[in-house]
């Protein structure tokens, strides 16, 4: 441990690599207080079938997040007029587990009449 601690306080690339993993978790955090936001993204049950059905509809739910924004990142990344704005830092910085597009109160608003688009056909 204290030769884990001298290399980490001796190396910057340590010290980012470390934060950018702790950066993830914490958006992936975040995410699910998002998703499950009527229990405050707590657990209410101690039996242990009502908490598996929990993880895993929420496991569901932040992977549905991350594919549609993930098209959407696609989606934008494609447009020729914004290629050369992002820098490779930012391009880095990119993820797709972001949520300040969901409204955590319960309310969802589907336009039944439209279809996601997924980009061009091939």
């Amino acid at each position: 441990m204290t030769i884990f601690c001298a290399r980490y306080l001796r190396q910057r690339d340590l010290q980012q690599e470390i934060e950018e993993g702790l950066n993830v978790m914490e958006s992936c955090n975040g995410a699910n207080s998002v998703i499950a936001y009527c229990k405050g993204g707590e657990i209410a049950s101690n039996r242990h079938d009502e908490q598996e059905m929990f993880v895993l509809c929420l496991r569901i739910l932040q992977t549905a997040l991350v594919y549609v924004n993930t098209l959407t990142l696609q989606d934008v990344l494609a447009d020729p007029a914004r290629a050369d704005i992002l820098t490779p830092a930012d391009r880095r910085g990119l993820t797709p587990l972001f949520w300040l597009h969901l409204l955590p109160y319960g309310e969802v608003r589907l336009d039944m009449n439209s279809r996601l688009h997924l980009g061009p056909t091939t």
